[in-house]
């Protein structure tokens, strides 16, 4: 534990550098005029990987981007274990949000005081990729892997990882593991080692609502004739009750998460929440949170499409969508909750008013036994390096990849982890990383790696 933590805290400066060329690389996948920046990252990932030791093939996927599969082997005998990260990077919206600019990782002082690295990617998800190589030269440094490694970056997740998923399907053995570690969650706050043991499945569900050939004049029909726009209003809002909390016809909204609970406060927080805002659900508890977020069914409205504001006629609108997106805990079939959901839309709608509910892009739930071997050694390794004892949480978003691959081979073990915890942001202007977090997540990979199987 001591050479392996001493080595990866006097490896800060390369940690940054080698961060600070990924972040560099605008890579989003599939936009023709950033070719050159996705390609450029899948190169520096290739050359990183065999600088560590690693025999590369650099597959490229259906959807165009660009997987890349290393392996190293240790002994034949030895259990192999998977690293995964990914290298593309969700679009870093208008460069006026950000306090520096979002392809050259900074280092400067947060609001709480604390020294953060800011950048596009630098926690979602090349902070994560830098952890991986920092320990890995922490590990060659001091006796080198008690397993046979395989390390697999892909070009993709932002944008589904299709490619990714279909190479699965096609090549299942390019990912055979005893233990697979997706470096692509966070701990619960900086400073609090945090094993993610479940993850919310969900689906995107567009709702559409007519109710008029036309837009009609608002003086002479308004008041009779049936509004589009709060006809869709009505609807949605059936989903929630008074308190804010989830409901949909047929379906338990009522589970209680029985892991760690998120408090108050710290969800305030995290969220950025303005003054006088309050949580939805009627309660502030730690648990009533953790219910909400992780064990429970949530709808979020992420577009609405009507007459815009700036274009505004005294005409009663004929027509109305939205788009919901759906998450949907890991204990629930999430194609089933969609569909109660259209249902519930479907049964709600006011007026008599034309509802057509399409349900697209469904995704499952993973779930995880935080006692099996593999994780119960990452928590030993976590709560070594940080001091204090690892807890378990839930995750709100989805990683398909996570069932994909568990399909693949059923008898791996998958963790999540890393280095994204709230205060990063990610996908947000300023998304920035702890380098303190990147330290000691490195620092229990590489005791991990070291024990596992042992």
């Amino acid at each position: 534990m001591t050479d392996i933590a001493q080595h990866v805290r006097g490896d800060r400066d390369r940690i940054f550098s080698q961060l600070k060329k990924l972040v560099s690389f605008n890579s989003v996948h599939g936009d023709p005029e950033l070719k050159d920046q996705t390609q450029g990252a899948s190169e520096w990932v290739k050359d990183a990987l065999t600088e560590a030791g690693f025999a590369v093939e650099a597959i490229e996927t259906t959807d165009g981007s660009v997987a890349l599969v290393s392996e190293k082997t240790a002994e034949s005998a030895a259990p192999t274990v998977l690293l995964y990260s990914h290298y593309d990077v969700v679009p870093a919206g208008d460069h006026a949000e950000w306090d520096s600019d979002p392809f050259t990782l900074t280092e400067r002082t947060a609001a709480d005081g604390s020294t953060r690295w800011f950048g596009r990617g630098a926690a979602d998800c090349k902070g994560n990729l830098a952890m991986h190589l920092a320990a890995l030269r922490a590990l060659e440094a001091n006796g080198g892997a008690g397993v046979n490694l395989k390390v697999l970056v892909e070009g993709s997740e932002e944008k589904g990882g299709e490619g990714l998923s279909q190479l699965i399907a096609d090549r299942p053995e390019l990912f055979a593991a005893d233990a697979i570690l997706i470096a692509d969650a966070g701990n619960a706050a900086v400073g609090q080692p945090t094993l993610v043991t479940s993850l919310r499945g969900g689906a995107q569900i567009t709702v559409t609502v007519d109710t008029l050939r036309a837009p009609v004049h608002s003086g002479q029909f308004g008041g009779a004739a049936p509004d589009a726009v709060k006809a869709l209003m009505r609807a949605i809002d059936s989903l929630t009750d008074e308190t804010g909390r989830t409901q949909i016809d047929g379906i338990d909204c009522a589970a209680q998460w029985d892991g760690q609970g998120y408090p108050a406060e710290q969800f305030k927080a995290d969220a950025q929440m303005l003054d006088g805002t309050e949580i939805m659900g009627g309660e502030e508890g730690a648990g009533q949170v953790a219910d909400m977020v992780w064990a429970r069914p949530a709808l979020t409205v992420t577009g609405f499409t009507s007459t815009p504001v700036d274009q505004a006629v005294n005409a009663v609108p004929h027509t109305a969508q939205a788009n919901l997106n759906l998450r949907v805990p890991a204990t629930m079939d999430s194609q089933e909750v969609a569909d109660a959901v259209a249902e519930h839309l479907k049964n709600h709608v006011p007026w008599g008013a034309h509802i057509d509910v399409d349900v697209w892009d469904v995704n499952r739930g993973f779930s995880t036994n935080p006692s099996a071997a593999a994780l119960a050694t990452l928590g030993e390794c976590l709560a070594e390096a940080y001091g204090s004892d690892a807890s378990s949480m839930g995750m709100g978003g989805s990683i398909p990849l996570t069932v994909e691959l568990q399909e693949a081979h059923p008898d791996a073990e998958i963790v999540l982890f890393g280095v994204e915890e709230p205060k990063c942001t990610i996908h947000s202007a300023n998304e920035s990383v702890d380098p303190t977090e990147v330290e000691n997540i490195a620092i229990a990979e590489a005791l991990f790696l070291q024990r596992y199987g042992k």
